[in-house]
């Protein structure tokens, strides 16, 4: 008879719980920064299950279930800003116990955050370029970069619901920026005045683009709050890098039609 399934062994806890090797066990609170992040890393890797799920839901026009989809992840963006309020509780002194130990390692090296922000259309030849060849990370966001993003996906299930979305929006090319177009423009503010059903699953994907930028403002607060304006760990350029990514729409369209409604 196989071995009966048991808590421990379904969740691998032995593995789990054997990866969390600070440098140096003389500094406290080198344990929680370890865990904060690789629980970042479980987290992003489940984002990126959903919404390449919500994705393919898209496709093929099942618009409810990929809202309940979008709908997880959002749940998730709030868990993931609220675990930067238990990092904050870690002083800057508490930080440079440990920091120089930290070495080359950088957040800024997080492959599965730069294939979130390609799934989500804010795709970046450089961040792939980071990575080694062969690597599981390269191939990785070598794959995500050739795939349609979210918004694409959107796109396609207007089109499949009678909405004419012109043929250029539909092949365009994924790996390009998002960029605003006065035609999807129009056609968005026709959706939101008489198809109150997908009104309501654009504005999933607002409060998705709202989340993420959220995220991005509470880690640049939290950068600040813990290092000010040194630069990162890994020669990075700390929060002064991390500023310019604030303000910048993932999905500019739906944000310009406010105006016009």
């Amino acid at each position: 008879m196989s071995e009966a399934v048991t808590y421990g062994k379904y969740l691998k806890l032995e593995e789990l719980l054997s990866l969390q090797q600070p440098r140096d066990a003389v500094e406290h609170d080198e344990m929680l920064f370890i865990v904060i992040h690789q629980v970042y890393e479980l987290w992003f890797k489940v984002v990126l299950h959903e919404i390449d799920y919500a994705r393919r839901l898209l496709t093929s026009g099942d618009a409810p279930r990929a809202q309940h989809t979008l709908k997880r992840v959002l749940t998730i963006l709030k868990v993931l800003v609220s675990q930067l309020d238990i990092l904050e509780t870690m002083t800057p002194t508490e930080f440079l116990t440990f920091r120089e130990r930290l070495e080359s390692a950088s957040g800024f090296q997080s492959d599965q955050f730069r294939q979130l922000e390609f799934a989500l259309g804010h795709k970046n030849r450089t961040a792939i370029e980071r990575f080694k060849e062969g690597s599981r990370a390269r191939s990785d966001l070598e794959r995500r970069w050739g795939e349609p993003t979210l918004w694409d996906a959107l796109l396609a299930y207007l089109a499949g619901q009678g909405h004419p979305v012109p043929e250029r929006q539909l092949q365009r090319d994924v790996t390009a920026p998002i960029e605003p177009s006065e035609e999807v423009q129009a056609i968005l503010t026709e959706v939101y005045r008489n198809d109150p059903r997908d009104a309501e699953l654009c504005e999933r994907l607002v409060d998705l683009d709202e989340g993420i930028q959220e995220w991005r403002y509470r880690h640049v607060k939290m950068v600040e709050r813990t290092i000010g304006v040194k630069r990162g760990t890994g020669g990075s350029a700390g929060s002064k890098y991390l500023r310019t990514t604030l303000n910048e729409p993932l999905f500019p369209d739906l944000w310009d039609i406010r105006a016009q409604l």
